[in-house]
This record gives structure tokens, C-alpha cells and sequence, in this order.
């Protein structure tokens, strides 16, 4: 191999679907940073790519599962998570990750959230939170910190906001961390964690929005939001969930980590013990 070719070798290449390139999203967007980490999450988690599936809805990282080189599903706004449920329960073998943004899986999806993270089912969630629509217009999403100006807040976002990770865990997610489009390394040893956990995982990834809404609360470019979150992130692993939400726009600390890591049957093997308990021997277990 010459030296020319050494050079322009991408340890990622093999994953994504370069015949779709150059993607959509603006520059200084975090989502093309956090797919780089879930690339290199995948090379490293040991997972064949026959037995991976990704799942996302409408937004602008519900165009992630597009240019992965994987199979994949571009569902209708809110769906992905019963997508990749009715996905999992299909075909038990598969690992199958769910890879979208603040308003498809928490504004309109979320009732499908709470719901997969109360039965355990044993998906991965990777959420992008920009605090905004970001591809329809910049209206607010329920994860957009206070005093927030959206087009459909102009005035400052006067409700509160969601606390994902306290969410995901009060639902029984059994996996939950945050990071930011920042701390690549942390994000890619999390999704490397989330793939190979049996059960609901949820990763919250905080990504910068230069085109909506970091220009429309005057916070600057994505490297100013990028400094912030290296200035200002605070690790704090297996802190309280409750304690960890962000509550104005601009914080004095944002805490960051590993919060939750515990053990409970996911959804399908609840169901083959329940059953196999009432039925005998009359039950075959599914998916085993």
C-alpha cells in the first residue's frame, strides 16, 4: 500500500454508506461527531454487523440510520422506539438500536419512551439533544431549557423541561448516561457499554445546533458551544438522576457520566419466565 493510500485510509469507512456522501447536516452540527463514536463503538463492541440493526425517526439525526452501512429503518416521526420493539421481539437475536433526536423520541415519541424503558425492552437508545426541532423550524422540544427562545417560544421558554436521564431511570432503564458531542471518547466507551448491555440503555448525547438554535439565543458557534461544554461539564458517575437536570440555557455546570448500570430481566425473558410458569412445558421460551 503506498504512502498515498495510507493516508487517506478511514477506520471507519467500512461502516458508513460513502455513496451517500457528503451528508446533510450543517457544519459545526455535533450528529456527524457522535456517528464517528457509534463507527468506532461498533468496531470495538464485537458485534457482527449481520446481527445489528439501527432504527430512527424524522429530525435531523433521524437521518443517522441512513448513512450507516447496517441494516436500517427510516420510520415516521415518534415510531422508532416500537419500530425497533416490534424489531427485537421479531427476531430476538438481533441488536437493535434506536438513534434520534430530542423531538422525535421525547416530544413525539414519548409515550413509546417511558413505556419500552418500563418493560426493559433490550434496545439501545442513543438520543441527540439539541433542544430544538431543529429540521422543521426550530420549535421547542420538551428537553429546551428555560428562558429558551424558540419560533414557537419567542418570548423564552417559560415551562419546565424534561430531565432525560431522571426520566429514563424512574421508567427502569437499566443503562443511563449523558455526554456531550465534546467528550468523544466517553461517548464512544458508552455506546460500547449500551450495545452490550442486556436490557433498555439510554445514552443522552448534548450536540450543538449552530443554524437554529445557537444562532437564535445569540450563543455563539459550535466551538463556543463546545468550549462551554468543556468548561463547564462536570463528571460526577452514578450521581442522583434527579439531580442533573439543566434548567436555563446557559448553566453554570452541566453534570455529565455514567448514572445508572443495574441488572433486571429485560421484557422477553420476563415474559418466557412468566409464561413458562403458568404454561409448563407446554411453553417453548421465545427468542432462546
Amino acid at each position: 500500500m503506498s504512502a498515498v493510500e495510507k493516508i487517506r485510509e478511514n477506520p471507519v469507512e467500512e461502516f458508513l454508506r460513502t455513496d451517500r456522501l457528503p451528508h446533510v447536516w450543517c457544519p459545526g452540527c455535533g450528529i456527524g461527531t457522535t456517528v464517528n463514536c457509534f463507527a468506532r463503538a461498533v468496531k470495538d463492541c464485537g458485534i457482527p454487523l449481520n446481527d445489528l440493526a439501527i432504527v430512527s425517526g424524522i429530525g435531523c439525526t433521524g437521518r443517522v440510520a441512513g448513512y450507516l452501512k447496517l441494516d436500517s429503518f427510516h420510520t415516521t416521526h415518534g415510531r422508532a422506539i416500537p419500530f425497533a420493539t416490534g424489531l427485537k421481539l421479531a427476531n430476538p437475536k438481533l441488536h437493535v438500536v434506536v438513534y434520534s433526536g430530542d423531538g422525535d423520541l421525547v416530544g413525539i415519541g414519548g409515550n413509546h419512551f417511558i413505556h419500552a424503558a418500563r418493560r426493559n425492552i433490550d434496545i439501545t437508545v442513543i438520543l441527540l439533544d439539541n433542544f430544538t426541532y431543529a429540521m422543521t423550524g426550530g420549535q421547542v422540544t420538551p428537553t429546551a431549557p428555560l428562558e429558551s427562545i424558540e419560533t414557537t417560544t419567542p418570548y423564552g421558554v417559560f415551562e419546565e423541561n424534561f430531565n432525560l436521564p431522571h426520566l429514563a431511570a424512574s421508567c427502569g432503564a437499566v443503562y443511563v448516561a449523558r455526554w456531550t458531542a465534546y467528550h468523544v471518547v466517553q461517548v464512544k466507551k458508552a455506546m460500547v457499554e449500551a450495545l452490550n448491555k442486556k436490557g433498555f440503555s439510554f445514552i443522552e448525547i448534548l450536540s450543538p445546533c449552530p443554524t437554529i438554535y445557537l444562532r437564535r439565543n445569540r450563543l455563539g458557534a459550535s466551538v463556543n458551544e463546545l468550549k462551554f461544554y468543556k468548561e463547564h461539564c462536570v463528571i460526577q458517575h452514578g450521581a442522583d438522576t434527579k439531580d442533573v437536570g439543566i434548567n436555563i440555557k446557559r448553566p453554570d455546570k452541566i453534570i455529565v457520566g455514567k448514572f445508572v448500570d443495574v441488572e433486571r430481566p429485560d421484557y422477553l425473558t420476563a415474559m418466557n419466565n412468566q409464561l413458562s410458569k403458568v404454561l409448563g412445558d407446554k411453553y417453548t421460551r421465545w427468542g432462546e
